[in-house]
């Protein structure tokens, strides 16, 4: 038992599960666009969620203890390498422009932990409001417009529907994280709970996960996909209203981020049905 908790922290704490929920999002726009799979790319977008993710969670920590870095951190760091190897050999085999496109998004996940603003102390993530929309943002990047641009789709009203509702769902899985954390942030650090409160916060995410309800309902799409969404939308506002200031530990880094995992799961389960 000791052994499988620290092989399930170490895939917590190392990005694997995100990752995994990252990758999980790419297969749903492929399924909902018909999308040829691509595993180059896919690849590529789940090493390098790894790497960018430890890279914001552990640059700093590992910039100011770099003698004194723990065994789990050093093993981090060593997997993190390993992945950004994985990372550049399957993008390597990607086309010219679909990097191109990639490299955007990239730069922003730098600028969102490095300090670039105010006399390099401030980034991206310190700025109020601009933390939950950079991260949808990008997110939306990684899994809506660059598998669908390296498909060749072209851009329609059904797409930028799906690109709306992808953003908000983002959105409303980062809520729980961001309730979480209310009670560690810095005061500078404004976050929407800390700016509305929680229960304004839970209604807000409820409202945008009924709009992305909506949306689903007003999509033209050539499969049957509201079934699965529906149960992905009643899992995603279950733990919405339940998330709390003094949360167990894998709430949201484990239950909150299987959340979309679940919606491939169910969607893959429907379409077989």
């Amino acid at each position: 038992m000791k052994w499988f908790r620290i092989l399930f922290d170490f895939y917590l704490n190392a990005s694997i599960h995100v990752a995994l929920a990252v990758f999980s999002f790419v297969k749903i726009t492929e399924i909902y666009f018909g999308l040829p799979a691509n595993d180059s790319l896919n690849y590529c977008l789940f090493f390098g969620t790894i790497t960018g993710y430890n890279f914001v969670k552990y640059a700093g920590v590992a910039k100011l203890h770099h003698r004194s870095l723990t065994t789990t951190l050093k093993a981090i760091q060593l997997f993190s390498f390993c992945c950004f190897l994985l990372l550049c050999y399957y993008g390597y085999l990607l086309t010219i422009p679909t990097v191109l496109l990639c490299i955007p998004f990239g730069v922003i996940t730098i600028l969102y932990a490095v300090p670039f603003l105010s006399g390099f102390q401030k980034s991206l993530r310190t700025f109020s409001y601009l933390k939950i929309t950079v991260v949808a943002f990008v997110w939306c990047g990684f899994t809506v417009f660059i598998p669908v641009f390296d498909a060749g789709k072209e851009l329609d009203f059904t797409l930028l529907l799906f690109v709306l509702q992808r953003f908000f769902i983002v959105v409303v899985l980062v809520l729980p994280f961001d309730i979480r954390d209310v009670q560690y942030d810095a005061i500078s650090l404004q976050t929407i709970p800390k700016k509305i409160g929680i229960e304004k916060t839970k209604r807000l995410g409820l409202v945008l996960m009924i709009i992305s309800l909506v949306i689903e309902y007003c999509m033209q799409l050539e499969i049957d996909s509201k079934n699965s969404f529906l149960g992905f939308f009643f899992l995603v506002t279950i733990f919405l209203m339940r998330a709390q200031k003094e949360q167990s530990k894998y709430y949201s880094s484990f239950w909150v981020e299987l959340l979309p995992i679940l919606w491939w799961v169910l969607l893959l389960g429907f379409r077989n049905y």
